[in-house]
């Protein structure tokens, strides 16, 4: 697959790179005398917990979960897989989910839900990008990069089938 399928840029690398310090600056004051595990829901988060992390001043430890609700697919399932659990227990620890976006709020509920029930000292949830208006059920980021709007998009970790997660940029895909 092609760059010619991106519409246009959402969001450059410059608006990325400043919404992802100042979250960062936010998260380390509101963390300041606790132990935080980063928990990044793999694969479109990736990019963002790595920059996130280097903008967080006090020490952080991270831990990775893969879940599926889409495949090749524009529109989540509903049907949420885990398919890759955390290595490390978090019960009594104070975790940080970081996730790509939220929209439809199906896989993340489904996620809340499963590291609650492992009894964490505290679970808040970090996303760069929030779709409210495509929500399904009741979730809330404790932390937004940006409110979205409707559209489909790629890039700086978010995929369409896998492809453009390089994309430097957050990128409306266009119709095929």
């Amino acid at each position: 697959m092609s760059e010619k399928y991106v519409e246009k840029v959402l969001l450059d690398q410059a608006a990325i790179k400043e919404k992802v310090a100042e979250l960062g600056r936010q998260i380390s004051e509101d963390y300041q005398d606790k132990e935080l595990l980063m928990i990044c829901v793999l694969k479109g988060a990736v990019i963002f917990l790595a920059d996130l992390m280097r903008e967080i001043s006090i020490p952080v430890s991270i831990d990775f979960m893969a879940v599926s609700s889409y495949g090749a697919s524009t529109e989540s399932s509903g049907v949420v897989r885990i398919l890759k659990d955390l290595d490390c227990s978090i019960e009594n620890r104070h975790c940080l989910i970081v996730e790509d976006i939220i929209d439809s709020g199906l896989t993340l509920k489904y996620l809340e839900e499963n590291l609650m029930s492992r009894q964490p000292a505290s679970l808040k949830i970090v996303t760069l990008l929030d779709k409210p208006e495509r929500r399904r059920v009741d979730i809330k980021p404790d932390y937004c990069g940006f409110r979205i709007p409707d559209e489909f998009v790629v890039g700086y970790g978010l995929d369409f089938d896998e492809n453009y997660r390089h994309l430097p940029e957050i990128c409306v895909l266009a119709d095929k």
